[in-house]
């Protein structure tokens, strides 16, 4: 027991010692951070102005106002780029009032604004929602009925996209919401080879408040005293009372494993210092709950502490925009309890270089929806996605009369008017 303590404070020390090297480079070369290698640099920095237009249609209130009326904590959860999304289209000059002229249509649903009293949202109303919101397009403009939606795109920020639900297991019964199985899907869920990926898709971050963030910002030269750090659940009791299912049993062997470990600073409770913290860790667990993604791989990239992301076959968000083999550290499920092996056996040169690529500006810029939107922020690399996919392919225009989308496919919950 005396030669693991003697241990873990030797590898306590050189991450004291690695931390302050960075902290000494970025003083000293303040002007001259990393530039990213390949081809990712010149995506962060693409401008897709000038390289196409949105229409974006202009639906009743009850949709997207009104709801956020109700309950102005949609503009603070994880899912708020629904909402930021569309105040950025509105005003952004990609946008055009001539529907002819578009490459994009736009449909601002704000589908993840019911929360419950503790502010989680419930995507139960949302297939009624959006189903209700493409009958109206279809209805009252002829552009839906040209391709079914091909050219269109939607926000659908939940835990498993636009299958509409926050357990994994129902989310696969329920499948993609028939009528999106055309359109292109901007979702922040993204796992390899999973019903709830469409082809396409444009992954992106969770939103984080850039204005909290920013207020809680320390001095760089604050050298980096802890090893791991982690704030969350380890097991969601009143959704998993068995306690095998959330995470995949991945938070729980965390917890089992490294609870009494003094490199490890985990817990479940959520300190008013967390964002400090995290500037203080060399690296910040980011494990999977319900879904394989987390608001802590933005925080982790913002502030600077490498991300260990655990979640197998994950979809990162911008994955053609930023290089996360470089910035983080992959971990399998079934490699936790090996955790504190894994992260030790890291070089310090290995360290420092991911920690001076996190240290970019353009980097932190593309992970957040800054209000208001400036150059290489998350709006404009999932604008990025977009032109990337220009132009539509000829076969994506229907004959007259001809129909691909089954309106009345899905569970009968969802057929319901709403």
């Amino acid at each position: 027991m005396k030669i693991w303590m003697w241990l873990s404070v030797l590898a306590l020390l050189l991450s004291i010692f690695v931390s302050r090297i960075v902290a000494a480079e970025q003083l000293d070369q303040s002007q001259h951070t990393e530039r990213i290698s390949g081809s990712a640099g010149d995506v962060l920095e693409d401008d897709p102005v000038g390289r196409l237009k949105v229409f974006v249609y202009e639906l009743p209130s009850k949709y997207n106002k009104k709801i956020l009326q109700k309950d102005p904590r949609c503009l603070t959860h994880m899912f708020a780029a629904e909402i930021f999304m569309h105040r950025f289209l509105m005003s952004s000059p990609v946008r055009t009032l001539n529907p002819e002229e578009a490459d994009w249509f736009y449909t601002p649903v704000y589908t993840t604004c019911d929360l419950t009293p503790n502010g989680l949202p419930l995507p139960f109303k949302s297939p009624r929602m959006m189903r209700s919101a493409i009958q109206l397009i279809s209805s009252n403009w002829p552009y839906w009925n040209r391709t079914e939606g091909a050219d269109h795109f939607f926000v659908v920020p939940h835990d498993f996209g636009a299958c509409f639900h926050y357990q994994e297991e129902k989310a696969i019964e329920r499948g993609i919401l028939p009528l999106l199985q055309r359109a292109t899907l901007v979702q922040t869920f993204g796992q390899q080879n999973h019903v709830c990926l469409k082809g396409g898709s444009i992954t992106i971050p969770p939103y984080a408040p850039p204005q909290k963030m920013q207020a809680h910002l320390i001095p760089p030269d604050i050298p980096r005293s802890i090893f791991v750090y982690f704030r969350g659940l380890f097991y969601d009791v009143g959704n998993d009372p068995e306690g095998g299912y959330y995470a995949r049993g991945a938070r729980a062997a965390v917890w089992e494993n490294f609870k009494n470990n003094p490199l490890f600073d985990i817990s479940t409770e959520h300190p008013t210092t967390y964002y400090e913290d995290m500037q203080r860790a060399v690296f910040c667990l980011c494990p999977l709950g319900w879904a394989p993604w987390s608001p802590r791989l933005v925080e982790g990239v913002i502030f600077g502490c490498i991300p260990v992301i655990i979640a197998d076959d994950i979809v990162l968000p911008f994955a053609d925009a930023i290089p996360w083999e470089e910035i983080g550290v992959f971990v399998a499920e079934k490699d936790v309890p090996n955790l504190d092996t894994i992260l030790t056996s890291i070089p310090p040169e290995v360290i420092l270089r991911k920690q001076r690529l996190l240290a970019n500006p353009s980097m932190k810029q593309a992970m957040l929806f800054p209000q208001p939107a400036q150059p290489g922020d998350a709006f404009h690399q999932i604008l990025n996605g977009l032109a990337r996919k220009l132009p539509h392919d000829k076969t994506v225009f229907l004959s007259p009369g001809e129909k691909i989308l089954n309106w009345t496919a899905g569970p009968v919950g969802d057929l319901k008017p709403w």
